[in-house]
């Protein structure tokens, strides 16, 4: 059983830095039958990463989409505008175990990608494994409660 309810769609979205594995990121979807909204953007003209940001967090947010998938050059200005939605915790992940590690330790609900720093065919594998692994809960389950500003 995955750690998500894929009865709901996946948010998705990027700027122009991560147009590129967005698109190979939605043909990954649609192959293996996973649902997902489009946020945009839908061409490479230089956009505002905010903008495609805070959509894909809200999904998550009001429990619309089952995660969130977001992608710019650095993943850094995505990562940062998602989090400041309350209940999300957005990572940074380049590689397949930081993407477990967001999961099991930090019950992450959206994966960031750098598009300018991963290689072809690691955005599949880290969202594949994002996707996959649950939360481990246990010492990890405390310091999560104490991320929320409330």
């Amino acid at each position: 059983m995955l750690p998500f309810d894929m009865n709901k769609p996946v948010a998705i979205g990027c700027d122009h830095a991560g147009f590129d594995y967005k698109e190979e990121l939605i043909s990954f979807l649609e192959g293996k039958g996973i649902a997902f909204q489009d946020f945009g953007t839908h061409s490479k003209d230089s956009v505002d990463y905010p903008d495609f940001a805070h959509p894909v967090a809200s999904a998550v947010e009001k429990g619309e989409a089952a995660f969130g998938i977001l992608l710019c050059g650095s993943a850094n200005g995505v990562a940062i505008t998602a989090n400041k939605h309350q209940g999300i915790r957005a990572a940074i992940c380049w590689g397949v175990e930081l993407a477990d590690l967001a999961r099991k330790h930090n019950d992450a609900n959206v994966i960031c990608i750098p598009a300018r720093f991963v290689r072809e065919g690691d955005a599949e594998k880290m969202v594949n494994t994002f996707m996959s692994t649950h939360f481990e809960g246990g010492r990890h389950e405390n310091r999560v409660k104490k991320i929320a500003c409330a």
